[in-house]
């Protein structure tokens, strides 16, 4: 009998005594069946650390936002191997209860602003859905305080809550995005290219806040791009996936210095390099 409810801490990582959150193990992760089947993902293999930002770089196609969802059961029945969240395997078949713990610790912050909110709905109701649907407030006011103050916390006013989303910039949106993520408390974010679809300006602030919102929340990001410029800053460690294999993982600083696959390189090589002369 699985366990209803998660252990407290993740598994020990033995090399350094580090708490091991996510892990994935073998996974790989398939699309269509027979003849016209393609792995999308080939025997990947990778922990993620409590509190870390770990970042999955690579280009269009190259899997990384397939392992982002399937990390979030999106792509459930595709795939195989393990993925374990707490030491606990979170894919296959799970109960009610189970999935209702999971959504709460796991939540997810998409790439396209425009797209991921219900432009029929007001912000206070976008960011109350979580909370209605896993009951977690006492009563009307309080429900309104939870709002407000998450709203606070990634620089909206809680003046906005009775506003349509087409009202907001795609800053804005993405930060209704993300307090929509955070109002249920997660430990665990998977933020898929949450600034690639924002102006250059806005993308700092966005990386600020996710990194301001990590020291304050003690939370864990699997942060998913294309563009390793985007990710130096905010990464303690990285993955390089390169049609459907993780080609390479070193800390951050480590790969910049010193790139070992030939694919990294490539990449780097790529970063715009702001000197005229």
């Amino acid at each position: 009998e699985r366990m209803k409810h998660l252990p407290e801490h993740g598994p020990l990582d033995e090399k350094n005594g580090r708490e091991i959150l996510l892990s994935l193990k073998n996974v790989d992760i398939t699309f269509g069946k027979g003849d016209n089947a393609v792995k999308a993902v080939k025997d990947a293999s990778f922990d993620i650390y409590k509190g870390e930002t770990f970042s999955l770089v690579g280009e269009s196609g190259s899997g990384k936002t397939t392992i982002g969802r399937a990390i979030m059961r999106i792509y459930n029945n595709n795939t195989e191997g393990d993925i374990l969240f707490h030491g606990e395997k979170i894919n296959g078949k799970l109960t009610k209860a189970q999935l209702k713990e999971l959504r709460m610790k796991i939540q997810m912050v998409f790439q396209d602003p425009m797209a991921s909110l219900n432009d029929r709905a007001k912000v206070d109701y976008i960011i109350s859905e979580g909370l209605h649907n896993y009951h977690l407030y006492d009563s009307e006011q309080h429900r309104k305080e939870k709002v407000g103050s998450i709203m606070g916390k990634v620089g909206l006013s809680p003046d906005f809550a009775s506003r349509f989303p087409h009202e907001f910039s795609g800053g804005q949106r993405q930060r209704i995005g993300i307090a929509r993520s955070l109002v249920m408390d997660p430990e665990f974010i998977v933020a898929d290219e949450p600034i690639s679809a924002l102006d250059v300006s806005i993308r700092a602030q966005i990386i600020n806040l996710l990194n301001k919102l990590r020291q304050e929340r003690d939370l864990t990001y699997l942060f998913i791009a294309h563009d390793l410029s985007v990710v130096r800053f905010i990464s303690d460690r990285i993955a390089v996936i390169t049609k459907g294999r993780i080609v390479e993982l070193a800390d951050c600083d480590e790969l910049f210095e010193h790139p070992l696959h030939p694919y990294t390189k490539a990449l780097l090589s790529a970063i715009p390099y702001p000197d005229p002369d």
